[in-house]
């Protein structure tokens, strides 16, 4: 069984066959899914996503793309939200200084208040970070001194000094299909050396679709794409694999019920 740990069924691109999306990720193996929360404004719509299927789990968060706009500072909305049983995790949330849609330190304050959020309530605080490695890994640091927390890296595609700084924390890693992209191979010599018991895979759907789909709308299916290059990076068997990511994904996700899989 794989769990997609990081898609959003609730953009158009999915939401409009919500049922056919769900049938083909059990159809690949895929036993259990995570839509991602983006903005406070549509969260009704990923919640009740969650709601209507068993194996479906979501979070609350707003990118660092909508903090000039819905950015948090204060942890409360956050933590009310938390208190429905398929909220499962904080985020997403961090830092992007690649497009810079917010500026700089609204992310940077909306990026503390999600981790203050998960520091309260105990859930994992998912972090996108893009062009901006060095600001990530000391944000997270210096939450951290003040006291701990659980998150991953989602989406990984940045350098081995982040993944390292992560790992210290007691951070996991999630893979996306950038892994199979044939101008990745900085990231899969970092995935080699990446513990297994610290990796999860997700899509990111709709966005990058793994090799051989690369070009189509990504779904939470295609995940096995990317498991799959990822046993092979680690040398090891995709059952292996597969159990191994399960079990960190639940290991890091407490409040998932591992027993509403499909």
């Amino acid at each position: 069984m794989l769990i997609d740990s990081h898609c959003h069924l609730d953009f158009d691109e999915l939401a409009a066959d919500e049922p056919g999306v769900l049938a083909r990720a059990r159809t690949a193996g895929v036993g259990g899914l995570l839509t991602i929360g983006t903005r406070l404004d549509r969260f009704d719509k990923v919640r009740a996503i969650a709601e209507r299927h068993a194996n479906v789990w979501c979070s609350v968060g707003v990118h660092p793309h909508e903090a000039q706009e819905e950015g948090q500072r204060t942890p409360d909305r956050l933590v009310e939200a938390t208190r429905h049983p398929k909220v499962v995790g904080i985020g997403e949330t961090g830092l992007d200084f690649f497009y810079e849609h917010s500026p700089r330190a609204e992310q940077a304050e909306s990026f503390r208040t999600h981790v203050a959020a998960a520091r309260e309530t105990g859930l994992p605080v998912i972090v996108h970070t893009r062009d901006a490695d060095s600001e990530t890994a000391e944000l997270l640091e210096q939450e951290y001194a003040k006291g701990a927390f659980t998150g991953l890296i989602h989406c990984f595609s940045s350098g081995p000094e982040v993944a390292r700084r992560a790992l210290a924390l007691g951070f996991y890693i999630s893979i996306s299909g950038i892994v199979t992209f044939k101008a990745a191979e900085a990231l899969r010599t970092i995935v080699r050396d990446l513990p297994l018991d610290r990796l999860l895979v997700e899509t990111d759907a709709p966005y990058l679709a793994p090799v051989p789909r690369r070009g189509k709308t990504n779904e939470p299916a295609y995940v096995a794409h990317t498991a799959a290059k990822v046993a092979e990076l680690k040398g090891v068997g995709l059952a292996e694999l597969e159990a191994a990511t399960t079990d960190n994904f639940f290991r890091l996700f407490t409040k998932a019920e591992r027993d509403r899989c499909a």
